[in-house]
């Protein structure tokens, strides 16, 4: 049975590639949405932010001679683009689903709100937040932490291509340790990479709990939701 009534999933944009080096892979994507209309099925109320890492990213947009804020407007578009393909696989998978956008662009999605947001999982959808922030300078991580605070969800679920936090990285240091559960103030203390330090520091202000866990795995979405020990949790 679900431990969780309502939860905040961050999704990598890298992850929707696949084994591709670009783009949208749609055996990813329905994986995806298979496990999350499963887990929707048994009344657990969801909002997604996903990154849009796999089309365009801000920083990198800079380094080939974008201005800062310009690209950081693209790499919003491009949440845009991965989270529309995620409504369709949903619906595809039978489930219930609708974007919700940070940035004003109807007929694409209806602007986001808390109270909007609210409204459509009472009513089993599953509501997915395009556009990051809106703002220039924040990235999809800080969004998750904003929306997840926002819509008063229990946890964030931050669905990625690695199994959990190490004390270093697992693919450079074969003697890397994993941890099962780690503190806010020990992730600072040994400078562990989970989330950006804004997401993580809005996490740990407002008490809401990170589960890092491998999403490419199919039926590990239903496990953390079970309560099952998998990935890492951070909590304060």
């Amino acid at each position: 049975m679900p431990i969780y009534k309502r939860i905040l999933l961050k999704l990598s944009g890298e992850s929707l590639m696949g084994t591709q080096k670009y783009g949208l892979s749609t055996e990813v994507l329905g994986s995806y949405a298979e496990q999350i209309a499963a887990i929707a099925a048994e009344g657990v109320q969801i909002g997604i932010v996903i990154g849009g890492g796999n089309i365009f990213r801000g920083l990198t947009g800079v380094g080939r001679g974008f201005d800062r804020v310009k690209g950081d407007q693209m790499g919003m578009l491009a949440t845009v683009i991965n989270s529309l393909a995620l409504q369709g696989a949903l619906e595809s998978a039978g489930a219930k689903a609708q974007v919700l956008t940070s940035i004003r662009m109807e007929p694409v999605g209806e602007l986001y709100s808390k109270a909007k947001a609210l409204e459509l999982m009472e009513e089993g959808r599953i509501v997915i937040v395009a556009g990051g922030t809106g703002n220039p300078y924040f990235t999809t991580d800080t969004a998750s932490a904003l929306r997840g605070v926002e819509i008063e969800a229990e946890v964030l679920l931050k669905g990625t291509r690695v199994d959990g936090i190490y004390t270093a990285d697992p693919e450079k240091d074969p003697t890397a340790e994993k941890f099962s559960q780690i503190t806010f103030d020990e992730v600072y203390r040994r400078q562990l990479k989970v989330m950006d330090l804004t997401a993580f520091t809005m996490c740990k202000q407002n008490d809401l709990p990170i589960v890092v866990f491998d999403m490419d795995t199919p039926g590990n979405l239903r496990k953390v939701i079970d309560g099952e020990q998998i990935g890492t949790v951070v909590r304060n």
